[in-house]
């Protein structure tokens, strides 16, 4: 028996919902698979309940310092069961929420692993189902350490973190990026003793090195201690052993383990060779800019695209959303604008960083002129009225005045540097951005700080 729609959608994350919704609503009728929860990695085990955490440790931050704000005498202890509860709770209420989205009339929900049979159809569970657009965006996975390497069943991966119920008195990070450095600032504002270990000279790569180095000097001074440029040769049990900078072994016995290395495109049991693909980098390789996924001889299969981190470009959730849309649109014949150059992204450590286009290293590297231009917090009134003086703005610009990469670490840089992102897409020179009022007093003034 053959079931047919308009769409298949392999994967209900962050790219597979969106495209199932908005298709919904265009009127095209789709079958949706997947065989795990509704909302993909970000809204059960990822962005939102890590979210929920630093909410708490946030709070956590604000008392330890509530002697500035005249509270004195405070007494208190950490329920943490209550804490792992209400990030349960937000994670449900979304959860109920996509449900809802996904119970659309035109929406098929199939709760069952997909493969690929070819360009047109998939099985799942012996059935077969066919549509004129297959989309693949079935997310992507945790990275593991090689078995010669970890020789323990007690490390974690993010997902094991988010569900502990009780607080480790230590902790041992192996990564530095923004799973590695998320989780180690949450854990640190709960007391925890945690130390990071990472291979390359400086964290989360993806930012300006700049930033990044100042990010970890704060998080230094919170009590995070950070092994730089050290390679993991050994976790026993609950000790790590790793080879420093200076070809010196070392190592740290710690209650609990967290492996954040990075994560990889999910293409478990797809089985991609039945349209001829092989996978580049262990992602799916798709066009630039339809999305279409590439054969090993390089013909773009019309029919068959992959969205999200499973295509390995930007693995961010709302990337995914926007890739997803993208590729609605085409099908519907429908223009968009959407700029895949321009992709902000943010790290909720506290204070948090946030980053969008070039960096000034990709800039030396590919031999853009540029120039440079900053602002810190500590000259801004809200900053210092908030206790949150510690943060800086680095803008790069063009030669024509355009802003091409913005980067920053302080408090609501991610809002910052969204506003940012809205401006580039826009093509805002800064003379032009110069004259936009600013409301007094907010973080935001520090953009006209910056261009100032």
């Amino acid at each position: 028996m053959m079931n047919k729609t308009d769409i298949i959608i392999i994967g209900a994350g962050p790219a597979g919902y969106k495209a199932a919704e908005y298709a919904a609503k265009n009127g095209l009728t789709v079958t949706l698979f997947d065989y795990q929860k509704l909302g993909g990695t970000c809204l059960n085990v990822g962005c939102i309940p890590t979210k929920a955490l630093a909410k708490n440790a946030d709070l956590m931050i604000d008392i330890k310092q509530a002697q500035l704000y005249g509270l004195t005498n405070l007494q208190y202890t950490i329920d943490y069961q209550a804490v792992v509860e209400r990030k349960n709770a937000v994670v449900k209420s979304l959860a109920e929420g996509v449900e809802l989205l996904m119970s659309n009339p035109h929406i098929k929900i199939v709760r069952s692993k997909a493969s690929i049979v070819d360009a047109f159809s998939v099985e799942a569970d012996g059935v077969l189902y066919s549509a004129n657009n297959i989309i693949i965006a079935t997310g992507a996975v945790n990275k593991k350490l090689p078995n010669n390497i970890c020789k323990t069943n007690d490390v974690l991966d993010s997902t094991d973190m988010l569900n502990i119920t009780n607080l480790p008195k230590s902790l041992c990070i192996i990564g530095a990026g923004v799973i590695g450095l998320e989780f180690a600032s949450i854990f640190n504002a709960f007391g925890v003793e945690v130390s990071v270990v990472e291979f390359l000279k400086e964290c989360l790569p993806s930012i300006d090195s700049d930033i990044a180095k100042r990010l970890r000097k704060s998080l230094e001074k919170r009590g995070i201690s950070f092994y730089m440029q050290s390679a993991v040769v050994d976790i026993n049990k609950n000790i790590v052993t790793f080879i420093n900078k200076k070809q010196i072994q070392q190592s740290i016995n710690a209650e609990k383990v967290l492996v954040a290395v990075g994560r990889m495109p999910n293409t478990s049991g797809l089985n991609l060779d039945s349209v001829n693909v092989d996978l580049i980098h262990g992602a799916i390789p798709v066009s630039d800019d339809s999305f279409n996924v590439i054969d090993n001889e390089h013909n773009i299969i019309e029919s068959l695209y992959a969205v999200g981190d499973v295509n390995g470009k930007q693995l961010l959730a709302h990337a995914a959303e926007m890739q997803a849309i993208h590729v609605i649109n085409q099908i519907l014949g429908i223009k968009d604008n959407i700029r895949f150059d321009i992709m902000p992204a943010a790290i909720f450590t506290n204070p948090e960083a946030a980053t969008v286009g070039y960096s000034e290293n990709l800039c030396k590297e590919e031999g853009i002129e540029y120039s440079i231009k900053k602002a810190f917090w500590r000259a801004n009134g809200k900053a210092l009225a908030m206790n949150e003086s510690d943060g800086l703005l680095k803008l790069i610009v063009d030669n024509n005045g355009l802003i091409i990469g913005a980067h920053a670490y302080g408090a609501h840089s991610a809002d910052i540097i969204q506003e940012i992102s809205v401006l580039m897409c826009s093509n805002i020179n800064i003379g032009q951005m110069r004259d936009m009022t600013h409301i007094h007093p907010t973080f935001s003034e520090i953009i006209r700080m910056a261009i100032e």
